[in-house]
């Protein structure tokens, strides 16, 4: 699937910039000032100077082979993640430190290294042709890059059933994600917050209960991230459940997100009427009514949400909401097929 994306937005690369993608078009910010806009110049020379380097080094390792990249262990691709910083392209030297954390690790290492060096050869070839996209995905691609952006609307309130919360943190930094369904719109939203280490994100809504507010999206071919712009009260209870789809359903959706974003790692899903089911050393969600099933992401297996997940089916089948990506499915809140609250799995 990944392999089919990589070569449409390869295609995509050679496109006019005229038209839109993934939606309609958003409202344009206002003009930046004289200096801002020699700020912003300056920056992008420099990001097109680290992209240009970044090509060459992902050209020599090639030439020298995967298996000795493995071999050299994650300095290499920390000497490169330096670079790509120095270059103000934090979102490029990301990238690079997970091919560091790759290189080393199970016996799949070299095609995962080979897929995300792919990745990250897309991306730095998108950076340098930008001008030649529609700007939906020149806006990804900024974003991908590690260009901040502000959401442009135009805003939508909705009853937005607030699905999962969760926190991430890479040491030096919290990430919260919160997932948001539209009872009216039918849109998945994501509102991201941040914290600094050893501290939480602000912004909390319980996962469960529903939220009356506005929410402004970012630009982009198919992001699901929006801002929270308006709130017109609390939190409250409600019977509003997510619709649900298939494992088969879960898979095109993924695959179309890709045709927007080729570096999206998951997209939003809920599976409706699926039965988690063991599977070797693993777990599987198996529709309950067709012949298919999605593999349950190995850090997901780890976690004891996964335990309530199984606890709450009971061999039943049920509604599960999580993200569904290349290595799998992660399941972050369920609901049983009769009436009954969310069980929360992350």
């Amino acid at each position: 699937m990944r392999a089919a994306a990589l070569d449409a937005a390869s295609e995509r690369l050679g496109e006019p910039a005229s038209g839109t993608a993934g939606g309609e078009a958003s409202a344009p910010p206002p003009p930046a000032s004289p200096a801002a806009l020699r700020r912003a110049g300056r920056r992008a020379e420099r990001i097109t100077a680290g992209a240009t380097e970044l090509e060459q080094r992902l050209a020599d390792l090639l030439r020298g082979g995967l298996i000795s990249a493995g071999q050299s262990g994650p300095a290499l691709w920390e000497e490169t993640a330096a670079r790509m910083v120095d270059a103000q392209a934090p979102g490029l030297a990301g990238k690079a430190r997970e091919l560091g954390s790759l290189a080393s690790t199970g016996a799949d290492a070299p095609v995962r290294l080979l897929e995300e060096c792919a990745l990250l050869h897309l991306l730095a070839q998108a950076w340098l042709r930008r001008d030649r996209l529609p700007e939906p995905l020149a806006a990804t691609v900024r974003s991908r890059v590690g260009l901040t952006a502000s959401p442009v609307g135009p805003a939508l309130r909705d009853d937005w059933l607030v699905l999962a919360q969760y926190d991430t943190s890479d040491g030096r930094l919290t990430t919260r994600r919160i997932w948001l369904h539209g009872t009216t719109s039918g849109r998945t939203a994501l509102l991201l917050s941040y914290g600094a280490a050893g501290r939480s994100p602000d912004l909390t809504l319980p996962a469960g209960l529903a939220v009356d507010a506005e929410l402004t999206p970012y630009p982009g071919a198919g992001q699901p991230r929006m801002a929270l712009t308006g709130r017109f009260g609390a939190p409250a209870p409600t019977a509003v459940r997510p619709p649900g789809t298939t494992t088969s359903g879960a898979l095109a959706r993924y695959g179309a997100a890709l045709r927007d974003d080729p570096w999206r790692e998951s997209v939003p899903v809920t599976l409706d009427r699926v039965v988690p089911v063991p599977d070797g050393d693993g777990w599987q969600l198996a529709d309950a009514d067709e012949d298919h099933a999605l593999p349950v992401g190995a850090a997901a297996r780890s976690r004891p949400g996964l335990w309530r997940l199984v606890a709450l089916s009971g061999g039943a089948p049920v509604r599960v909401f999580g993200e569904c990506g290349p290595r799998g499915f992660t399941p972050l809140a369920a609901w049983p097929q009769g009436p009954g609250e969310p069980v929360i799995l992350c």
